[in-house]
């Protein structure tokens, strides 16, 4: 794919995002809706249009276990790597180095990746496994983290937090949806196509909505370039161009995942930071003001890279 084609494929997802930044900008839509639209597609869109498409696919193409080991593999590096350079700077408490692994190695698939993937590929699909993958597992071990470092009046014992962990994980639209869908393939449940057919409506609705969203919400913040400290540079250097070329040489060299679900793993961890992570961060009181400036300029520096990603990849 040629730079033109890759810029031609993002036309659609710089519209959607561009006119959501311009919106809140000029205040004719106010920031604060981008929760709205946000929460709409997380909660209920963007899990129809899962559901749907896990419900109708071959999971025997879908779930390509070469490809979900080597990206595994690449993302447990790459939670190595940042535990051991937090470390070394300093960083010794189990809260802050969770929120910093996530911030480099956990991708934003609802708002981000499936909008683009959908755009530019015309499906999702490639997606699904990673994003069981991080949310069981991934997400999971970084709420466990905070949870368990958690203190004060009401948090209970450690078993209690932890249990509160595991729900919070499993319990999710997103994760829901893909089980729903993957257990009733398996189970040849006869879903009716009235149902199918709702589902896709709404689907079909999650991918502007959710780049709006964004794009809402990044034109209400702001860029505040100056004020990016080392740490943060480093980790969205890390988020935006280390973890897709760790993911192409583990992925490509050690474990011989074949060309395109090579290309889908690369561009999936090339996706920025998740907007999790500045809700955890909230949720536990730990690196917010980091979470917040994380989330947006991770996001602009991926959208800004997709372009030569997209061309890379398809070379």
């Amino acid at each position: 794919m040629g730079g033109a084609a890759a810029l031609e494929k993002l036309v659609p997802v710089l519209l959607a995002f561009g006119g959501g930044a311009l919106l809140a900008r000029r205040k004719t839509v106010p920031a604060e809706a981008s929760k709205a639209f946000a929460d709409y597609a997380f909660l209920f869109a963007v899990p129809c249009y899962l559901f749907g498409n896990i419900y109708t696919s071959d999971l025997g193409a879908l779930f390509n276990w070469r490809a979900i080991g080597g990206y595994a593999a690449a993302a447990a590096l790459a939670v190595l790597a940042i535990a051991v350079a937090a470390t070394a700077r300093g960083i010794r408490e189990p809260r802050a180095v969770a929120l910093r692994v996530m911030a480099g190695v956990q991708v934003n698939t609802a708002y981000f990746a499936v909008p683009v993937f959908i755009t530019v590929f015309g499906t999702a699909a490639p997606i699904f496994p990673v994003l069981l993958f991080q949310v069981c597992v991934l997400s999971l071990v970084v709420i466990s983290i905070m949870e368990l470092g958690r203190a004060g009046p009401g948090t209970g014992g450690p078993g209690s937090r932890l249990g509160r962990a595991v729900g919070a994980s499993l319990a999710t639209p997103l994760v829901l949806a893909c089980n729903a869908g993957i257990l009733l393939n398996l189970l040849s449940v006869r879903v009716p196509a009235v149902v199918l057919d709702g589902a896709a409506f709404v689907g079909d609705s999650a991918s502007p909505i959710a780049l709006f969203a964004l794009g809402l919400h990044l034109g209400g913040q702001g860029l505040d370039l100056r004020g990016t400290s080392r740490e943060e540079l480093a980790l969205i250097a890390f988020k935006c161009l280390g973890f897709p070329l760790l993911a192409w040489v583990v992925c490509g060299a050690l474990f011989d995942v074949p060309g395109q679900w090579l290309a889908y793993l690369v561009l999936i961890a090339a996706m920025p930071t998740p907007q999790n992570l500045f809700v955890f961060a909230q949720r536990y009181d730990v690196g917010v003001d980091l979470s917040a400036s994380l989330v947006i300029k991770s996001s602009v520096v991926s959208l800004l890279l997709l372009p030569l990603w997209l061309h890379t990849v398809a070379s």
